[in-house]
């Protein structure tokens, strides 16, 4: 009995060690990505694929997730209590800020959509920080996201790093990020002042074997004006069958195959800060596209795996 008993519990701290050592290991690869998270969480998207009337699916996310984004349209929109509802949920708000500065004026970029910056714009700024100042802070906020595509929907380099110094005037120590479409990464320029960069391209299986997306990879790397800057990695979280399917040879039920390559590509560079998914609700962009949430559930608890290796959240 006693020789049984110690084989046990030989066994038992064996298995424990090897747990504690993929645990270790696991920390180590995850040590320079501090957010996971995803993208139309709160931006006023209902998902068409359900039954009930719901803008806000952070309560969807937040046992995985530390990151979401809240979208920002008038100077006078109060969101202190959206703030608030994330930061009860253990998450802070990527708010998008580009409606208060920028407008479209003509279709004269690549996007087809050339947008200015407002003549107007710092008192927009202004308005909105005044209406919100008690959570514009590091306690509350995750990010300033500004200029969406910027190079790609026509922003030039001076009005994107003129907002910049507007924000790290006010606020310098809250990150102020942008995504730019993988076409316009050639000639994207970077504010020095920019802290969180990436680039957004989809329907692509693997990025770390992936040819062109590693092409894309590289051009933004070469593009960093600042050693502190850090990448922001767009995961495709989405599906759409002619594009997916068709285009990217991807089976719906191959999305946490996808998700796993997002993870091991920014597992691979200490330059990566994070991962956001675009995106969670159904119905997005297209209106047969399958967001996040309605994936199968086995790619749902891929992503809440993930998550929770990153933000250590149980």
């Amino acid at each position: 009995m006693k020789n049984i008993l110690s084989c046990i519990l030989t066994c038992f701290v064996f298995f424990s060690c090897k747990k504690d050592d993929v645990s270790n290991s696991i920390d180590n690869l995850n040590s320079h990505i501090k957010y996971f998270g995803f993208t139309i969480i709160d931006t006023h998207w209902d998902d068409p694929t359900d039954s009930e009337l719901k803008t806000n699916y952070a309560d969807e996310i937040h046992t995985f997730s530390n990151l979401a984004d809240i979208l920002v349209i008038n100077p006078t929109d109060n969101i202190i209590q959206r703030t608030e509802t994330f930061s009860a949920l253990d998450l802070k708000p990527i708010l998008h800020l580009s409606e208060l500065f920028f407008q479209v004026i003509d279709s004269n970029s690549p996007s087809g959509s050339n947008y200015d910056l407002r003549p107007n714009y710092e008192e927009r700024w202004n308005t909105f920080k005044n209406t919100n100042q008690a959570i514009l802070n590091t306690n509350y906020i995750g990010a300033f996201y500004i200029g969406e595509e910027p190079t790609w929907n026509g922003i030039s380099f001076a009005e994107l790093n003129q907002v910049t110094l507007l924000l790290k005037t006010d606020f310098p120590s809250v990150p102020i990020m942008i995504i730019e479409a993988y076409p316009s990464l050639d000639q994207l320029q970077i504010p020095e002042l920019i802290d969180w960069v990436g680039f957004d391209r989809y329907f692509i299986k693997n990025p770390n074997e992936d040819s062109e997306f590693q092409q894309n990879w590289q051009t933004l790397k070469s593009k960093l004006t600042s050693p502190s800057q850090k990448i922001m990695i767009v995961m495709d979280s989405h599906y759409l069958d002619w594009a997916h399917g068709n285009f990217g040879n991807i089976n719906l039920l191959e999305m946490d195959i996808v998700a796993n390559n997002y993870y091991q590509l920014a597992q691979s560079d200490e330059k990566v800060i994070g991962i956001l998914g675009y995106f969670w609700p159904s119905g997005f962009d297209f209106p047969n596209s399958v967001g996040a949430r309605n994936m199968p559930e086995n790619i749902k608890e891929n992503y809440s795996r993930i998550g929770k290796e990153i933000t250590n959240k149980q």
